[in-house]
């Protein structure tokens, strides 16, 4: 199960780079319009910073402090600088996953994140699903805000 955790974020961290790099001019990278409420950057920001979090430093013990607000409000982050921070989480979420026992798995994730609490497990696969699912928003931001 490890592995193919292992797989999928660096799958889809990659395609995140991806999706970013594609973005020709860097101010529509920050763009939104009428019925997007949030710019591609701020959703590329959302995701580092929650797999920073609930990846990074719960398993990897990196000691990241994270500023969700931000996350929404920053603008105009350089795209080298959001490109260098989705590779820099690639690393961090490879060797924080390297930390993750099979066993750990059937345990409880060490954070209270939901109401009730979680399997390990399950938050592992939430934050792939997380990771896909604002992955296709920013591959519909860019198509639409680019053409």
């Amino acid at each position: 199960m490890i592995e193919t955790l292992k797989t999928l974020f660096s799958r889809d961290l990659l395609r995140l780079k991806s999706e970013i790099e594609l973005y020709q001019n860097e101010k529509d990278i920050w763009r939104s319009e009428k019925g997007i409420t949030n710019s591609a950057g701020n959703l590329c920001l959302h995701l580092i910073g929650n797999l920073n979090t609930y990846i990074g430093s719960v398993f990897g013990k990196t000691n990241y402090v994270r500023n969700r607000e931000l996350e929404f409000s920053l603008k105009d982050v350089p795209k080298s600088e959001l490109i260098k921070k989705i590779e820099e989480t690639i690393k961090v979420v490879n060797d924080a996953l390297n930390q993750v026992s099979e066993d750990e798995l059937k345990m409880d994730f060490p954070l209270l994140v939901f109401r009730e609490k979680t399997t390990t497990e399950f938050m592992l696969i939430h934050l792939t699903t997380h990771l896909a699912y604002h992955l296709g928003q920013i591959n519909y931001h860019r198509r639409l805000l680019t053409q």
